[in-house]
């Protein structure tokens, strides 16, 4: 609830954070100058992801200075589609705007998704100029193509976490581990439309990558399986009388 205004909010950003110390901090001072500058009520929920350094203590340390920072914090790492599906499930507004907490989403560009909903029920960025080394790039490109291919897709980016959803349809998603990579595809099973813009992707500045070419490639082909099976296997149907 916005504890501000006493009522709840119209927007919640939701952002993961597994070891990002370095970068709470400035994200949060970037994100709440693009919020208050809306003119529209807010919350941010931090997912603490089970870190290992100061990041949580860091969180703990801005909530008393913002009344609109909620937190979440995982007794041990469960991965990005659990911290996204906890922050979504706890999220009050009625838009939910997820994105990373490693300073490369630009919070500049939240008003951009935001203007875009309502003629689509999920907008997601679409990173036009990868600020990262060339095999992450290249192997994004491959695995876009292939989700695409198989899923019968058309979104130009996958894997950007900056997404604008009503939260109608996003409390609908049912998420399972790694299902973060096809947001988009479960919104349109759920009825929804979306819709796709490009935003602003910045080098990282602190901290590595959590997530590596190794560990994503066989999981995402199973999980990319997984989701053609459940669009196949989608209960469609229309009652004409009861």
């Amino acid at each position: 609830m916005d504890l501000q205004h006493g009522r709840l909010p119209y927007l919640s950003v939701v952002i993961p954070v597994f070891n990002e110390e370095e970068n709470v901090g400035p994200l949060n001072a970037e994100l709440m100058e693009v919020l208050q500058g809306l003119s529209k009520t807010f919350e941010v929920i931090y997912i603490d992801d089970g870190s290992t350094d100061k990041s949580y203590a860091l969180l703990k340390a801005l909530q008393k200075s913002f009344t609109s920072i909620r937190i979440i914090k995982f007794r041990k790492n469960c991965g990005q589609t659990a911290a996204f599906d906890a922050g979504i499930r706890a999220a009050l507004g009625e838009v939910i705007v997820t994105m990373d907490a490693d300073l490369q989403n630009d919070p500049h560009d939240i008003p951009k998704l935001l203007a875009m909903i309502g003629d689509a029920d999920a907008v997601c960025g679409w990173r036009q100029k990868r600020n990262d080394k060339a095999i992450r790039r290249i192997s994004s490109i491959i695995a876009n193509g292939v989700r695409n291919r198989l899923s019968g897709e058309t979104i130009k980016d996958v894997g950007c976490s900056l997404k604008a959803f009503r939260s109608v349809y996003a409390k609908k998603m049912k998420l399972f581990t790694g299902m973060h990579r096809f947001l988009p595809t479960l919104i349109k099973m759920e009825g929804g439309t979306v819709a796709e813009i490009p935003v602003n992707h910045r080098p990282r500045r602190f901290g590595t990558p959590k997530y590596n070419i190794r560990n994503r490639v066989v999981r995402s082909f199973v999980d990319l399986l997984a989701v053609c099976w459940m669009k196949k296997r989608k209960l469609t149907y229309e009652i004409e009388e009861q």
